[in-house]
């Protein structure tokens, strides 16, 4: 269905004026119809400059895509930069069409981790002369087979390299690059470069999930505690460095703004716990650490570890700041 018969159908003005957070029209409108998409994506590709992309521009465009993105670049390459756009721009209900499924992805594992990315986002996936399309029951089910499929293969390679490195290990042979047991300088940088390609790959395809959570608290909130909110939003495991080595790369990459890596402001005094048990005492003298640490608990402030109980032993310290008069 073309999106143009959609707005008409379900009364959309424009995707822009769609509020994400809410959830309502800004003009005051109900709602698209999760039932239909919100728009059509093309993604047309060729490897070189040599090949023509006309045939994918007109299939796409008659399968009622009104947005289409040219590529040119390998399909091996999974940091193509419209693809990587697309993948963070994409929103809920909207649907990525190519017209083969070797225009998105070379390999079954690096489709299926882009249907991912897609499915966390809310979107779906279609392919025009493929059986595959996530909107749809029979869609889902071939991409379950799919997903069977390459778990089966990657099983079968794993099988077929013991072997091989069992069979080889019989005749004496050591697996391995030569040239890098040999402690080849060039060999050696052409794995390094290797790695960091895949790191920065790895980085730019997961942006679209952290990086919306990471502009939000950086640079006035740590990164112990950024790392915490990417780790229960995505429902991950994240560490501080982790986390800051990835945002790195990013930046590198011209995909986030270098402000992200400047220091944390510094807290305000209202913030400090120091201060807080300051004004307590100066209320009330006379209360305990116990009655402390209720009213910190109580008024939820946290510790510089993030926790909302406190321990004694923390606020005997914060007492022992207080009275020192050490509140720089």
């Amino acid at each position: 269905m073309a999106f143009a018969t959609l707005k008409s159908r379900i009364g959309i003005v424009s995707k822009r004026s769609f509020h994400d957070n809410l959830g309502i029209w800004k003009d005051g409108r109900v709602p698209f119809d999760s039932r239909y998409p919100v728009m059509l994506i093309g993604y047309a590709r060729v490897s070189t400059d040599d090949q023509r992309n006309a045939s994918q521009l007109d299939a796409l465009r008659q399968a009622g895509c009104e947005v289409i993105h040219e590529e040119e670049g390998s399909g091996g390459n999974r940091a193509r930069p419209r693809l990587l756009a697309i993948l963070r721009s994409i929103g809920p209900g909207d649907v990525l069409v190519v017209v083969r499924l070797d225009r998105l992805a070379r390999s079954l594992q690096h489709l299926l981790e882009v249907i991912e990315i897609l499915t966390a986002r809310g979107a779906h996936f279609r392919s025009l002369n493929d059986p595959v399309d996530t909107s749809s029951p029979q869609g889902r089910f071939s991409l379950q087979v799919l997903g069977a499929v390459a778990e089966l293969e990657r099983a079968l390679i794993r099988e077929r390299t013991r072997a091989g490195l069992q069979a080889a290990a019989r005749r004496g042979r050591v697996g391995g690059n030569p040239a890098l047991r040999a402690g080849d300088p060039a060999a050696r940088a052409a794995l390094s470069q290797a790695r960091k390609s895949a790191y920065r790959a790895r980085a730019a395809a997961s942006a679209g999930d952290v990086l919306p959570i990471v502009r939000r608290l950086r640079p006035h909130k740590p990164w112990p505690e950024v790392a915490r909110a990417v780790s229960a939003a995505l429902g991950t495991s994240w560490t501080a460095d982790r986390l800051k080595r990835m945002v790195a790369s990013l930046v590198g990459q011209k995909l986030a703004d270098a402000a992200l890596l400047g220091r944390a402001r510094p807290r305000r005094p209202a913030d400090d716990p120091a201060y807080i048990v300051a004004g307590l005492l100066q209320r009330e003298p006379g209360m305990t650490l116990a009655d402390l640490a209720r009213q910190l608990e109580a008024m939820r402030v946290k510790t510089a570890r993030g926790a909302t109980a406190w321990p004694l032993s923390s606020v005997a310290a914060l007492r022992a700041r207080v009275l020192a008069g050490n509140l720089a």
